[in-house]
């Protein structure tokens, strides 16, 4: 046709990945946060209840000092759960059908919906790769999908994520983190990919690798990149972890430097990063508090640390990030969950923020012989009351949080089964603090329709019940004779120190190792306890109330196995048990490296 140009064909065209490529990263770019905003939608009645009530938001900018230290007020009323329904909505349809995504495979720790994600990812990220790209002549495809990455590398590695806030309580960095890992992991994969076919073609036609600018900034970003990667593997993590946090910090700085000197195409990507970033240390600094501490050592394997000062801003369940100025180990903090509710709202009499550091690394072993050493030279009786606030060795803290919590309103489910292991009782006492105290102090402020708790603790040792002994039988003093049920079962798995057993009320101590599944299922009434059949016939055995279908809530704390297990025990239950319970939920903590 008269007045246009010859068009060369799409098969002689020259490949200008300086034009193509950038348009896969955009494209990489819409695919993730279209899929971010469906989560996001999806968690938005979740959210819009907690900004409701109050939980969305709670401790936004850290914990508070009550000006009004006066005694806990009590609601006027009676106890009594509402009338309970039998869950049969939507709602109760959807936790049914969604109780089966918690299957979790042995050593990998990612559910069914997790490692969905997982794969999906690295389909997308492949396919953005691989699709209608030249690889071995030019393989710059893969390093701009490896610099669409940062990103989501900073997005879910932040403590103060905005990602926290929009999908709700209970999703916390410590749950978003597996995205953070996975991200980086196939951001070396990009790197793999274009650096080594382009070390091939410089072989190939004899160019020099190190030497030019491009090149050797090449080099020394891959070098880096693999560093990071290397360090951050789970063995590194748990052994030598100061040194891994130390390095990650170093080595994404030198990154960030030497992967700007290698292309001005990284610039558009490394912004929102620093901004993710930077986000997260501003709000920390409205979160950082330095306070006086008394700690305390019941015995050589745990360590009571008593903030005080700290009354408010925190929901149970939540943990913060723990600096103990003491020694030379002023350098280092640690996560824990708080141990109780806060004092306003507890069962317990006290004052301040209470957590609990069982011995376990170097760490929390020098902080326990430094409170048991200065305990020995001021009064070796009194400071080792386990519990006691008033008395024990000064010291000065800084906190930073509060961070996570449960997804699960205990207060909204008939059934609750609480089940921690060693020093993951933390979390779960926690969570029987707070809900006692709705149920039976407050007398149901907010409807709740919790009629039976069942508390199940896993330890080594019959010495450890004395840890939490006291609080356990304060809460189950205080619900007693009132209608909430309460059961308190402490499984010991080593016959050691059999004579240190203190009464608990309604508690059972066992010498055996239980299993989460058959719990849940005697605690919902989906089968009767052994003790029940074992009785002869003639006994009067005691009434056991069916379950009136008004939901069950399950919460596990403790070692990645016991999480593991409770998820399972969940979805074993299948679809139709689950919907005759009314939905089953299940949140689990873990705060494995």
């Amino acid at each position: 046709m008269a007045g246009l140009p010859p068009q060369v064909p799409s098969s002689l065209q020259v490949y200008n990945s300086y034009v193509v490529d950038p348009e896969w990263q955009i494209k990489f770019t819409t695919i993730w946060c279209t899929a971010l905003g469906a989560a996001i939608v999806v968690s938005l009645p979740t959210l819009i209840r907690s900004l409701w009530n109050g939980r969305s938001l709670k401790g936004f900018f850290g914990v508070s000092e009550s000006l009004n230290k006066g005694e806990y007020a009590v609601v006027a009323g009676g106890d009594k759960p509402p009338p309970l329904r039998p869950r049969r909505g939507a709602v109760a349809v959807l936790h049914s059908i969604a109780s089966v995504r918690h299957w979790t495979l042995p050593y990998v720790g990612l559910n069914i919906l997790q490692m969905t994600i997982v794969l999906a990812y690295l389909a997308v990220v492949l396919l953005c790769i691989i699709k209608d790209a030249p690889l071995i002549s030019n393989p710059n495809r893969a390093g701009f999908i490896a610099l669409a990455q940062f990103p989501i590398v900073f997005l879910f590695a932040t403590k103060n994520s905005i990602l926290s806030l929009l999908l709700g309580p209970g999703n916390g960095y410590e749950k978003l983190n597996y995205i953070h890992r996975m991200a980086g992991r196939l951001m070396f994969l990009g790197a793999c990919i274009h650096g080594s076919l382009w070390i091939r073609n410089h072989l190939e036609y004899g160019l020099p690798i190190i030497g030019p600018q491009k090149e050797t900034s090449g080099v020394a970003t891959f070098s880096v990149l693999g560093i990071i990667v290397l360090t951050s593997l789970r063995p590194v993590r748990r052994l030598f972890y100061q040194a891994f946090y130390f390095v990650h910090v170093l080595t994404f700085v030198a990154f960030f430097v030497t992967v700007r000197y290698h292309t001005l195409y990284a610039e558009p990507w490394i912004f929102p990063a620093l901004a993710f970033f930077g986000a997260d240390v501003l709000l920390r600094f409205f979160r950082y508090r330095i306070k006086d501490a008394k700690l305390g050592a019941p015995d050589q394997l745990m360590t009571l640390v008593h903030v005080q000062d700290c009354d408010d801003g925190w929901l149970a369940g939540q943990h913060v990030q723990l600096r103990v100025f003491f020694s030379n180990r002023v350098f280092e903090s640690h996560p824990f969950t708080i141990l109780s509710a806060p004092p306003s709202k507890s069962c317990f009499n006290h004052s301040g923020m209470i957590l609990a550091a069982r011995v376990n690394g170097d760490w929390t072993s020098e902080l326990n012989t430094y409170t048991r050493d200065k305990q020995d030279l001021s009064d070796p009786v009194s400071e080792k009351q386990n519990g006691d606030e008033r008395s024990g060795v000064p010291v000065h803290v800084m906190i930073d949080g509060p961070y996570g919590g449960s997804s699960v309103d205990l207060g909204q489910y008939e059934t609750v089964l609480l089940v921690a292991g060693g020093s993951g009782a933390t979390f779960t006492l926690g969570l029987l603090d707070d809900i006692v105290y709705r149920c039976v102090k407050a007398g149901r402020p907010d409807g709740e329709r919790t009629k039976r708790i069942e508390f199940v603790w896993c330890i080594k040792s019959f010495g450890h019940i004395a840890w939490f002994s006291q609080m356990l039988a304060d809460i189950g003093n205080l619900a007693a004779g009132s209608s909430l049920e309460i059961h308190f079962s402490i499984f010991v798995t080593c016959l050691c120190d059999p004579e240190a057993v203190p009464f608990i009320p309604n508690c059972n101590v066992k010498l055996e190792r239980p299993s989460v599944y058959i719990l849940l299922r005697e605690t919902t009434g989906l089968s009767r306890p052994p003790s029940l059949d074992s009785q002869e016939a003639g006994e009067e055995k005691p009434f056991i109330e069916p379950h009136g279908g008004g939901g069950v809530a399950v919460c596990a704390s403790g070692p990645e196995s016991l999480v593991i297990e409770a998820r399972n025990a969940v979805a074993r239950l299948g679809v139709a048990n689950a919907l005759k319970l009314g939905g089953v939920v299940v949140h689990v903590e873990s705060f494995a490296l």
